[in-house]
């Protein structure tokens, strides 16, 4: 059976974090799986769609890695698709305490485990919410996210 696992997340927009993570985890698995969440109480800058072809472009050459939308809980999804596994990044020790407790709940919950992965200690600063901060206030995001973002 195919070691497949989930990377969960807004992706709003996918940074040069998400992209390193995922560039490191592809030797991990037969395929990643990169699941945008979709959240209707939550405002985002980019519309799904755009967030969605960002990660596509940003991979278009890696056939290993594809792209999905979903609504739920992430086990649900993985149990949907066959799964075992939840990919994480942990930034800081505030990262690994918040998806600590996910962890222990989705194991509860299913057999689904979770991996983690440290980020890269020149991407370890990066987020999605100050990648939005920058645009917003007109600075250089172009450093902080793939090809496919800076074009956007």
């Amino acid at each position: 059976m195919a070691k497949i696992a989930v990377f969960p997340g807004s992706f709003d927009p996918i940074t040069l974090g998400h992209y390193d993570l995922i560039k490191r985890s592809i030797p991990l698995f037969d395929k990643i799986v990169v699941a945008i969440g979709v959240n209707a109480d939550k405002k985002y800058m980019f519309p799904l769609e755009e967030r969605k072809r960002f990660i596509e472009e940003s991979f278009k050459d890696d056939e290993t890695v594809s792209v999905m939308t979903y609504e739920g809980l992430t086990i649900e999804l993985c149990k949907k698709i066959k799964s075992k596994f939840i990919l994480r990044g942990l930034r800081n020790p505030a990262d690994f305490e918040f998806e600590k407790a996910i962890a222990h709940t989705n194991r509860k919950l299913s057999k689904i485990e979770t991996v983690f992965l440290l980020t890269s200690a020149n991407t370890a600063y990066i987020s999605s919410s100050i990648v939005r901060d920058v645009i917003r206030n007109g600075g250089e995001y172009q450093l902080l996210v793939p090809d496919a973002v800076r074009t956007k």
